[in-house]
């Protein structure tokens, strides 16, 4: 694919120079270091880099011309638009043909439950003979790519014959328009907490960024989850159909250590996950394929073969006598609920080892140490990512929400595991919270290869003597 330069400046409104030769466009790039000849450079100003700084590179290395917010006069033709960033989702959907409208793209975005939703999506729908290729926090080192990157995988997706594409969509994601220049078939909604204060700086901000998807500009039908305040407030306020979610589908819901069952429209089905609020991910899946064309009965009978999601609510099982989960919870609000669907389904005591990662959401911390001490028979916090921050300050931060002291603080996350299982007894089940399927711990700068599940199986397999 690729547009002539002309026609990409009629996009972005601008006339175009009649100086300039007839241009094709074959990609767009964001990273001179990643420069492809005949491309368009796009010079983004981010916080910590300003992409103008680095145009006689791009020039350098092939590009046919920039997309710029200040004239830079480095010897190829500039597109001078008023922000690059709100330019560059229709730029890029333009150079790769539009690849969005060629698809069934659904978006899925809030605090909770995006990856998990998205996941069990791209299972039902492979279930039911459809080709889906998904984007998020389990695919790639963005949770939703920046618009070139984005782009370039729709297109190649389309080239591939793929029908659907789900992804996960950020509130960082729309507030700094990777997502601008797609058509969206569907827009889920699961919730919406405390998180990412640090960027958006209030929950009024945070819900606005949400609220883009659900522009008519983006997309066709809204899914959404209702029994959130947010949701029902924007199933009320926005201009697109809306599909309602919520507790109001379900009935007979129970759970085991490894499963879900419940009634859905009318239908017994299961989930190979536990607890409420992965049953309100599954609801938002299956709702989501009901929008998309397919049968509820076929659906509900494909939802039961879904395998689990990495790193969420997953069982690790070494023959130990008590059980181990790990999840990503990382809010407040996503603690809450993982911790109540391993209370509904512990024989005996619940105990907890998280921490919060660095750099992030300071008031969330004492929040997760309320929450914990009230839902935990026991508690052990220790780090979780502290990238540039001391992990003693962060956990003197959880800790202070805490209406008990902790039982157990321990820095180095290993030794704070193998210390909750040497706490554990028969039939108590630990919590592995804040990590889920990540493979590494940020400290400082240096990044360690650090899975809570591998890190689990290896030091129960160390006490293996210790249960025989």
């Amino acid at each position: 694919m690729s547009r002539r330069l002309s026609e990409l400046a009629g996009i972005v409104g601008i006339e175009p120079d009649p100086r300039w030769p007839d241009i094709e466009i074959s990609d767009v790039c964001h990273d001179s270091r990643e420069m492809v000849p005949g491309s368009l450079f796009a010079a983004i100003r981010g916080d910590c880099y300003d992409g103008h700084d680095h145009a006689v590179s791009a020039a350098q290395a092939g590009a046919a011309a920039l997309l710029v917010q200040r004239r830079l006069g480095v010897g190829v033709p500039e597109l001078k638009v008023a922000s690059v960033r709100e330019s560059l989702g229709a730029v890029a959907s333009a150079v790769h043909g539009d690849p969005s409208r060629a698809l069934q793209l659904v978006g899925v975005t809030g605090t909770n439950g995006k990856t998990t939703t998205v996941r069990i999506l791209c299972g039902l729908l492979a279930a039911l003979d459809v080709s889906v290729s998904e984007i998020g926090t389990l695919t790639g080192e963005r949770t939703t790519p920046e618009a070139p990157e984005l782009q370039r995988f729709l297109a190649d997706a389309v080239g591939r014959g793929v029908n659907t594409v789900a992804m996960e969509v950020s509130s960082h994601g729309l507030a700094q328009h990777r997502v601008d220049g797609c058509r969206f078939a569907v827009a889920a909604f699961t919730n919406l907490g405390n998180d990412h204060l640090d960027y958006h700086g209030t929950i009024e901000d945070y819900f606005a960024a949400k609220r883009r998807l659900f522009s008519p500009e983006l997309s066709s039908l809204a899914v959404v989850n209702v029994d959130c305040e947010f949701g029902s407030r924007l199933a009320d306020e926005i201009r697109i159909p809306v599909v309602r979610v919520g507790r109001h589908l379900l009935d007979a819901v129970r759970f085991d250590r490894r499963a879900s069952t419940f009634r859905w429209r009318d239908r017994t089905t299961g989930l190979q996950l536990v607890g409420r609020f992965n049953v309100a991910n599954a609801v938002m899946a299956a709702e989501t394929a009901v929008a998309l064309g397919h049968s509820p009965s076929t659906v509900a009978e494909a939802l039961a073969t879904i395998p689990g999601v990495p790193g969420r609510f997953e069982a690790i099982d070494q023959g130990q006598p008590f059980s181990v989960i790990v999840d990503y919870a990382h809010t407040h609000e996503a603690l809450a609920s993982v911790l109540e669907a391993a209370r509904a389904v512990t024989e005996k005591s619940l105990i907890v080892v998280f921490g919060a990662g660095g750099n992030r959401d300071r008031d969330k911390r004492p929040l997760m140490g309320n929450v914990a001490r009230d839902l935990a028979d026991r508690v052990v916090v220790t780090s979780d990512n502290p990238r540039d921050e001391h992990t003693e300050h962060i956990i003197s931060a959880i800790v202070s929400g805490m209406t008990e002291p902790p039982d157990l603080v321990e820095v180095d996350r290993r030794r704070a595991i193998g210390a909750a299982f040497d706490m554990a007894a028969k039939g108590d089940l630990v919590l592995l919270a804040g990590k889920g399927h990540e493979a590494t711990q940020t400290i400082g700068s240096q990044v360690f290869s650090f899975d809570d599940r591998v890190v689990a199986r290896q030091e129960l397999q160390r006490r293996t003597g210790v249960w025989s």
